[in-house]
């Protein structure tokens, strides 16, 4: 062999020492990709399997489309539920803005369409922890952190007993310390200024919505110094007051103190959990080296180390968002009230509703009620009714005819008409609306002839 062979054997050889153990490694990832398949598996569990394993090996996209494609081929699979909370962990895998922004998307719709599922607590969990992944530092936009607070003070109130409670409480202190982080450095920004009014508004609202800030002692003590400026010293009593009650290990306890003296009052005392509390907070607290300061500026994400270990304070003051989650409230209608009324006994043995009352000017000389302009029952006419007349020395009539108002009663079951229909009982209520006025000014309901009048002038009673 010349030469020339032992060099082209060279090249060969060459090339083969570089491509291949490349192609080797590609067939074995290959081969790791493609998942075990049994004989008597259905075909939507083929298609979940190997989609998870696209996703489990960062082929986001792929793993995604065949799960997309097995729930529109069996919307009835009973891989349903998890095909859509795996569409979810891939997006949340995936991270990054766009990432994480339909991951919250896609665990809302799980949670719509699949409240009782036991990831649900999993997926409202991850919503929180979405928005908490996209905070920024307390001194640019809080958007996401305010969003982060609501969905992990969601997942709270819905699943308190979840395990994933421990984790949730610790991830709500630091989205809640961020938020408190951004309204003191505004607040001590003006105070300053001397923009005492617009300081006292955001330390108030640090004292109110965040009692768990880390610096809530520095808190205090500027809102005490804004009311002390505002030429209102007796409301800084209270921010005194627990300043050196809560925060006993405060550098702000010494002024304090002498301020209360100065201002005649009692000087309060921290209790024994109170000051082992502090110590245990100030002894997690390490000061920063200048490296450490440099990488935490320029970090992108913000610094919770300082965040107190404690009980998390849901907070009654809702936030704008919270607000705007909420279904609007009925309106109330003012100067409403129910009226209750007692019923006879024959009322409440017929079991029918009396929207019967009283006329205001009724008298015994000549007020009538406002029952007589409504149909007559058999309960309503068991009384016969007395029609005074106007001649007090006139004699009664002995014997009145059928048609006359006097008359005896006894004929009144024959006489009454058949049961009325709803469309003739709404007829005869609002033609007994009308009313007429007589001499007197009295108002008197107009009368209704009975469809029968006629039959009583020729059948004589029985």
């Amino acid at each position: 062999m010349g030469l020339k062979g032992l060099t082209s054997l060279l090249c060969v050889v060459v090339l083969g020492g570089v491509f291949l153990p490349g192609c080797l490694a590609h067939r074995k990832r290959r081969a790791d990709l493609a998942a075990a398949v049994n004989p008597g598996d259905q075909p939507d569990k083929i298609l979940y399997e190997k989609a998870t394993n696209e996703i489990t090996h960062g082929r986001y996209d792929v793993g995604r489309l065949t799960l997309q494609t097995m729930i529109n081929t069996y919307p009835d699979s009973e891989y349903l539920a998890k095909a859509k909370l795996a569409i979810a962990d891939s997006y949340y895998q995936q991270g990054g803005i766009s990432g994480l922004t339909q991951s919250e998307a896609e665990y809302k719709d799980f949670i719509t369409f699949f409240p009782t599922a036991p990831e649900a607590p999993m997926a409202q969990y991850r919503v929180g922890m979405a928005h908490f992944r996209m905070m920024a530092k307390a001194d640019r936009d809080q958007t996401e952190a305010r969003l982060a607070e609501v969905e992990l003070k969601e997942f709270m109130v819905k699943y308190p007993e979840d395990p994933l409670t421990i984790r949730a409480k610790a991830r709500l202190r630091e989205a809640q310390e961020v938020l408190a982080q951004g309204e003191f450095e505004t607040a001590s920004f003006y105070l300053g200024r001397g923009a005492y009014r617009a300081a006292r508004g955001r330390y108030r609202e640090i004292i109110e919505k965040y009692p768990n800030f880390s610096q809530g002692d520095q808190a205090m003590f500027g809102m005490a110094q804004c009311l002390e400026h505002l030429k209102t010293p007796k409301d800084s009593i209270p921010y005194y007051s627990r300043l050196v009650r809560d925060f006993p290990l405060s550098p702000h306890v010494d002024e304090s103190k002498a301020r209360l003296v100065a201002m005649k009052q009692p000087v309060p005392k921290p209790t024994k959990a109170t000051l082992a509390r502090a110590q245990a907070d100030a002894s997690r607290i390490h000061s920063k080296s200048l490296l450490e300061k440099l990488a935490i500026s320029m970090a992108g994400t913000p610094d919770t180390s300082a965040t107190l270990r404690g009980p998390v304070e849901l907070g009654a003051t809702a936030s704008g968002i919270e607000l705007a989650k909420r279904t609007p409230n009925v309106p109330v209608i003012t100067n409403a009230s129910i009226i209750a009324q007692p019923l006879n006994d024959s009322s409440l043995g017929s079991g029918k509703a009396d929207d019967s009352k009283p006329a205001a000017g009724n008298s015994a000389s000549g007020g009538t009620s406002a029952n007589e302009g409504t149909p007559k029952t058999e309960e309503n006419t068991a009384a016969p009714t007395a029609n005074p007349s106007p001649n007090p020395t006139a004699a009664p009539n002995p014997s009145p005819g059928p048609g006359s108002p006097g008359a005896a009663p006894q004929d009144n079951k024959e006489n009454q008409p058949p049961a009325k229909t709803d469309a003739d009982k709404a007829k005869a209520a609002s033609s007994s609306t009308a009313i007429t006025q007589d001499q007197s000014g009295n108002t008197t309901p107009q009368k209704k002839k009975s469809r029968f009048h006629l039959l009583k002038k020729i059948v004589p009673p029985l």
